[in-house]
């Protein structure tokens, strides 16, 4: 594979999580090659240093488009952006897996363009409470997208490790209610199910009764413990009416 040359990408458009497998998987899917779309991408989309190397870096993980290239990307492909990020995280992520110009969600916040920028630009979301609500309500974020993008996600990744390795999980449930707005009730059921999962499993591997069990048992926590806040959400998901 050739060098692959293309511009720098602005200092406020860093690429946002790209699913490379997605973007291959929805190429093969139209029948199309990396020289199709790097073709259609010079084209249609003002991008003359689009080349075959280019899409199979893009694909194989080496590159990451820029916010513009992805954009561009989905309109060759026929998807939406949303379909070829990752996870979004960030306000800018989620902005742009919704299709949605900076100047339409500053307006929708009732904020200049320039004070929503500096709003992406931070790490994490820093909005009042008010302008949280107006947010979710616009990009139709759920609760775990808005814990994970002000920032609470690691407070309550730790909360929850300390409620499922111990005994003494019922006193996690009011820190955890402060964390998020669920009802107390609800937290707990999730908690004794997390605590029930988390030694059962333990359990199991310990039954195996074989020299390597005490790795397993460290490997299979570890695993657990790093995917806690997915399962917590899982559990609470599951109770919902």
């Amino acid at each position: 594979m050739s060098a692959v040359r293309r511009p720098p990408a602005l200092p406020n458009q860093p690429g946002p999580p790209f699913n490379a497998p997605a973007a291959r998987r929805i190429r093969a899917a139209l029948g199309m090659g990396p020289e199709h779309v790097a073709y259609d991408l010079q084209a249609s989309y003002g991008m003359p240093y689009a080349t075959q190397d280019l899409v199979l870096a893009w694909e194989g993980g080496d590159l990451v488009p820029t916010s513009p290239e992805l954009t561009a990307l989905a309109g060759v492909l026929w998807c939406t952006p949303g379909e070829l990020i990752g996870l979004p995280r960030t306000l800018r992520e989620h902005r742009i897996a919704r299709s949605l110009a900076p100047e339409d969600v500053a307006a929708a916040l009732g904020l200049g363009l320039l004070p929503y920028l500096k709003l992406e630009e931070d790490e994490e979301w820093r909005g009042t409470d008010r302008l949280t609500a107006t947010l979710a309500d616009f990009l139709r974020l759920s609760l775990p997208d808005v814990i994970t993008l002000t920032g609470k996600e690691e407070k309550l990744a730790e909360l929850l490790r300390s409620a499922v390795t111990t005994t003494r999980r019922h006193a996690y449930v009011r820190q955890v209610s402060k964390l998020i707005p669920l009802d107390k009730r609800l937290i707990e059921h999730a908690l004794d199910e997390l605590h029930e999962s988390y030694q059962a499993e333990l359990a199991t591997t310990l039954s195996w009764g074989d020299f390597t069990a005490t790795s397993r048992v460290q490997k299979l926590g570890e695993d657990f413990l790093a995917q806690i806040v997915a399962h917590f959400w899982n559990r609470v998901e599951a109770q919902r009416p």
